[in-house]
C-alpha cells in the first residue's frame, strides 16, 4: 500500500514541481495572442475555458490505455509502478506539454506538420502516415472495447452490431461538428463520471486493505516475458503516448493563454497516471496473485478485470458506474482520434474545413476503412497499435528537442527520455512477432546502434537549424490567411 500512495504523491508533487520547471524551460509569454482568437473559424478554432479545455484534454488522451493498459502492466508486478510514476512525470507529461505549447507557438498545427518545419520536410510525409494509421487504429479500437464493455453490462440484451452502430453514428456527429457543440458541451459531465469512477476505485482500495505489493524490480509475471522493452509498450497511456501528440492540438486550438498550458497539457497527464496507478494497484491485488490475473486476462480480457474490480470495490450500483466511466474513455478519445485524423488531412492536402462538405469529403473514407478494420483481430490491433503510438511518441519528443535546442534552452529535458525510448522502439521492432524477429540480445545491440546513430544525424540537422535560425513561431499576422 505504502508504494501505491508514494506512487501518487509524487506524480501530484511531481506536477508542481517538474512541471514548473519545463515550464519556466519553455517559457510562456503570457501576452501572446493563441490561435484560438486569431483564426477563430467556429468550428476547430473556439476559445473554451481551462476547466472545460483540461477535461476534454484528459478525456482525448485517456482511451482505454490508463485502464486496459496498467491491467496488463500489473502481470510484472510493481516495475509498472516505477514505469507510471517516472514515465509521466519526464517523459508523458513533458511530451504532451511540448507538443501543445509548440503547436500553439505555431498556429494549433498537428505533429506532421511540427515534424517538417522542425526535423525535415520528408518527415512530414512519414509522420502523416503515422499518425493517420495510429488515429484509425485507435478510432478502430476504441469502438470494439466499449461495444465489449457495454454488451457485457446489458447482459448481451443488445446485440454488440448495434451498440458499434450507435457508437460509429456518434464518432461521425462528433467528427463534423464544432468543437463546441458536442464535445465540449458533453465531455465535462464525462469527465466528471470519469474521475468519479477512478477515485472510487482508489478509495475502495484503501479502505479495504488491499494487499497492493510493495517496491519490487522483480519480474511477476507469470508467463517470464521480459520487463525491458515489453513493459513500455504494454502501458502507455498512463506513462507516455503518441497519440496523445495528435490530440493536444486540438486543445491547443482552443487555448485562451499559453499560461494555462502547465494545467492543460501537463496537468493532465498526471491525471492520467493517476488513473493508471489505480488500475494497476487494482489488478495486482484483487485476483489471488498474477497467475490468477493472467487466468482472468485469457478468459475475458481486460474487460473481465474493469467488471470484476468495480464490482468488488464499488458494489452493485457504483461498479456499473465505474464501468459507465470506463466505457466514456475509449468513446471519448475514439471520436478525438477521428476528429485528428480529419484534421491532419485537412492540412497535409491544405483543405480548409469551415465547411461541412470538405469535412465530409475527408471523414467519410475514414470511417469506411474503420468499419473494415474492426473485422480484424483486437490483439492483433494492439500490437500494431502500441509499436506506431510510442514511435510515434519518440518523434514528437525529438521535435520537443529540437525547439528548445534552437532556442538554446534546456533541450535534454525532451532529448533523454526521447533517446531512451528510441531505444526500446527499435529493439522491441527488432524482436517482436510483428517485427524481425531476431534474438534478444541482437535486438538490443541493434537498437542502441540505430539509436546512436539517428540521434548523431538529429545533432548535425540542430547545429544547421540554430545556424540558420529556423524560426520557432509562425507570425501571427499571417495566421488568419493560412486557416
Amino acid at each position: 500500500m505504502f508504494t501505491f500512495l508514494a506512487g501518487i504523491a509524487l506524480l501530484i508533487i511531481g506536477y508542481f514541481t517538474y512541471g514548473k520547471f519545463v515550464e519556466k524551460v519553455f517559457g510562456v509569454k503570457e501576452d501572446r495572442a493563441t490561435p484560438a482568437y486569431v483564426n477563430s473559424d467556429g468550428v476547430d478554432y473556439v476559445p473554451m475555458s481551462t476547466p472545460k479545455n483540461s477535461l476534454i484534454q484528459l478525456l482525448n488522451i485517456a482511451g482505454t490505455g490508463p485502464v486496459f493498459g496498467p491491467i496488463m502492466g500489473a502481470l510484472y508486478g510493481p516495475a509498472a509502478f516505477i514505469w507510471i510514476v517516472v514515465g509521466c512525470i519526464f517523459a508523458g507529461a513533458v511530451h504532451d506539454y511540448l507538443t501543445g505549447m509548440i503547436s500553439i507557438r505555431n498556429r494549433g498545427a498537428h505533429l506532421p506538420e511540427l515534424a517538417s518545419k522542425f526535423l525535415g520536410k520528408i518527415m512530414r510525409h512519414v509522420v502523416n502516415a503515422f499518425a493517420v494509421l495510429l488515429l484509425l487504429l485507435v478510432g478502430t479500437v476504441f469502438v470494439s472495447t466499449p461495444a465489449s464493455l457495454l454488451n457485457v453490462l446489458m447482459d448481451g440484451k443488445v446485440a454488440i452490431g448495434i451498440i458499434i452502430a450507435a457508437i460509429f453514428i456518434y464518432y461521425v456527429l462528433a467528427t463534423l461538428m464544432p468543437v463546441d457543440k458536442i464535445i465540449g458541451r458533453f465531455y465535462p459531465y464525462f469527465g466528471a463520471l470519469l474521475v468519479i469512477s477512478a477515485v472510487g476505485v482508489g478509495i475502495g482500495l484503501i479502505v479495504t486493505g488491499a494487499p497492493i505489493p510493495e517496491l519490487s524490480f522483480q519480474n511477476f509475471h507469470p508467463a517470464n516475458a521480459p520487463i525491458f522493452p515489453l513493459i513500455f509498450f504494454t502501458i502507455t497511456c498512463g506513462a507516455l503516448s503518441g497519440f496523445h501528440a495528435t490530440q493536444t492540438p486540438i486543445i491547443s486550438r482552443t487555448t485562451q493563454k499559453e499560461k494555462q498550458g502547465r494545467k492543460i497539457f501537463y496537468g493532465m497527464m498526471i491525471a492520467e497516471g493517476i488513473i493508471a496507478m489505480i488500475w494497476a494497484a487494482a489488478a495486482m491485488s484483487l485476483f489471488d496473485g498474477y497467475t490468477g490475473l493472467q487466468e482472468l486476462l485469457a478468459a475475458g480480457g481486460p474487460g473481465a478485470i474493469v467488471s470484476e474490480v468495480s464490482t468488488a470495490m464499488l458494489g452493485a450500483i457504483g461498479g456499473t458506474i465505474a464501468i459507465l466511466g470506463v466505457v466514456i474513455l475509449p468513446i471519448t478519445s475514439g471520436d478525438t482520434a477521428f476528429r485528428s485524423a480529419r484534421m491532419i488531412i485537412a492540412e497535409y492536402i491544405n483543405m480548409a474545413q469551415k465547411k461541412l462538405s470538405s469535412r465530409l469529403l475527408i471523414a467519410l473514407p475514414l470511417f469506411a476503412i474503420s468499419v473494415v478494420l474492426t473485422q480484424i483481430d483486437f490483439n492483433l490491433l494492439w500490437r500494431y497499435f502500441s509499436w506506431a503510438n510510442q514511435a510515434t511518441a519518440v518523434i514528437a519528443l525529438f521535435v520537443g528537442a529540437m525547439y528548445l535546442y534552437i532556442a538554446r534552452k534546456n533541450y535534454y529535458i525532451a532529448l533523454v527520455p526521447g533517446a531512451f525510448m528510441l531505444v526500446m522502439v527499435i529493439t522491441y521492432i527488432l524482436n517482436a512477432q510483428i517485427g524481425f524477429r531476431l534474438p534478444m540480445t541482437t535486438a538490443w545491440i541493434g537498437g542502441f546502434i540505430g539509436a546512436a546513430v539517428l540521434i548523431a544525424l538529429f545533432f548535425r540537422a540542430a547545429k544547421k537549424a540554430r545556424a540558420n535560425n529556423l524560426p520557432l513561431e509562425e507570425d501571427i499576422s499571417n495566421w488568419n490567411k493560412v486557416a
